[in-house]
């Protein structure tokens, strides 16, 4: 057989593995947005340092237990309206959004209590109950969190629950002891490329800030440090930078869009290119963190690629369909189970280069045009479609083109994501 060593290349770097890995657009200079509080080795640049403000020890007359109402926006008549729309959402918003201290106990030290920051990042008010969102890399690792609020209120979190597949987390804090203003949650449906795009965080440790831009792109699918990826990611050029992470993107509503999570740059500062998970999906993780600890997330087993129709005549397939073609089938799977098939014979196709040379794609696969009557178009729609939509245990009905067989119907039920992808 050829050598196409497809298997190793295609779920590490190039496939989605639904699981769906690879195929992500960002390059290996994409960096997670925690700002480094102590750093092993040192680096050339300009460090900016903030005071870390003094605990306010809360008490019943300053902390009051129910939430505050949001600032509306109202724009004034005449007004320069690009200014006074960034000053309301600042108001509206920076009072809902935290600094995260992650801190590690001293080597070696008998009082537990002791500990220092490690990193630091962003976060922001979920709800009245104390429930804070931020990032999975902004508290890895943490023998201890702390809070502090834009009032200066510095309290200590815990972790309520962790998903790493979408680098998402909850902490809480005691909510009698702080004034808590929940966000507004926006609808990803209404986020468009040119809209405007606004985050506010802690870049560098700098406590407050906020950044504009645009929605540069929506529908982005980002790899994370599991090997899977997150779909639907929103693309900004709003400046984000270490310290970012965990924090809101918002639209001119002041609603959140997004949590910013990554950029894309070779000198772990902003170069216009950041990342941020959509709303769509912290709703449906947010709740199960809540409320389970964890987030399951479902699973098909295959690994594979966006049909292109130069490859018609080897994968017998028109050249004018669209579709998802499959690569490998796990045969752990549930896909496997079902009869789905993957790539399994040689063909002239060019699919990558390695080390000893050109890789070929293997043909024989299944190319799925439709799940659940919906179209597929590209591989990156069913991995969209089971976090939209499915769970664990659930059935989604496949429909695939199999060059042997015409068209058939395959049902599969969905299985629960492997802790890493293969």
């Amino acid at each position: 057989m050829r050598h196409t060593r497809f298997l190793p290349l295609f779920i590490a770097a190039v496939v989605l593995s639904l699981a769906l890995t690879g195929c992500g657009l960002v390059s290996p200079a994409v960096r997670l947005l925690t700002s480094p509080q102590t750093e092993t080795t040192p680096r050339v640049v300009e460090r900016v340092v903030v005071a870390t403000p003094e605990p306010i020890v809360a008490n019943e007359e300053t902390a009051p237990s129910a939430p505050q109402a949001p600032v509306q926006i109202q724009i004034s008549a005449g007004a320069d309206q690009e200014t006074q729309i960034y000053e309301a959402v600042y108001q509206k918003v920076n009072p809902s959004v935290v600094y995260i201290d992650n801190l590690t106990r001293l080597p070696n030290d008998a009082n537990p209590s002791d500990v220092l920051p490690e990193s630091s990042g962003s976060g922001f008010v979920w709800d009245a109950q104390g429930h804070i969102i931020t990032n999975n890399h902004v508290v890895e690792g943490a023998d201890a969190l702390q809070v502090t609020f834009s009032d200066g209120v510095v309290l200590p979190a815990e972790i309520v629950g962790t998903d790493a597949d979408s680098d998402l987390a909850v902490i809480r804090v005691d909510p009698s002891l702080v004034t808590l203003v929940p966000v507004e949650q926006g609808n990803i449906n209404d986020v468009q490329v040119g809209q405007r795009a606004i985050a506010i965080g802690n870049p560098f440790g700098l406590v407050g800030s906020m950044s504009t831009g645009i929605v540069s792109a929506i529908g982005r699918s980002v790899e994370v440090d599991t090997g899977y990826n997150i779909p639907l990611a929103i693309q900004t050029d709003a400046a984000i930078n270490p310290g970012n992470s965990g924090g809101p993107l918002l639209n001119e509503r002041g609603q959140v869009i997004g949590v910013n999570f990554q950029i894309a740059s070779a000198v772990r500062a902003n170069s216009g290119v950041g990342f941020a998970i959509p709303i769509s999906i912290v709703q449906r993780v947010a709740p199960a963190l809540i409320t389970q600890g964890s987030y399951k997330h479902a699973w098909l087993g295959i690994s594979g690629q966006t049909y292109s129709p130069a490859w018609a005549q080897d994968l017998g397939f028109p050249a004018n369909q669209r579709g998802a073609y499959i690569i490998t089938v796990r045969d752990d799977g549930p896909s496997k189970s079902a009869g789905l098939r993957g790539g399994s014979r040689d063909t002239n196709i060019v699919f990558g280069m390695d080390a000893r040379g050109a890789v070929y794609l293997p043909g024989g696969g299944d190319l799925v045009i439709a799940i659940d009557d919906q179209p597929v178009k590209t591989f990156d729609d069913l991995l969209i479609y089971l976090e939209s939509f499915k769970a664990p245990n659930e059935t989604v009905t496949l429909t695939v083109l199999r060059p042997d067989a015409g068209q058939l119907q395959i049902p599969v039920t969905l299985g629960e994501r492997p802790l890493s992808s293969p």
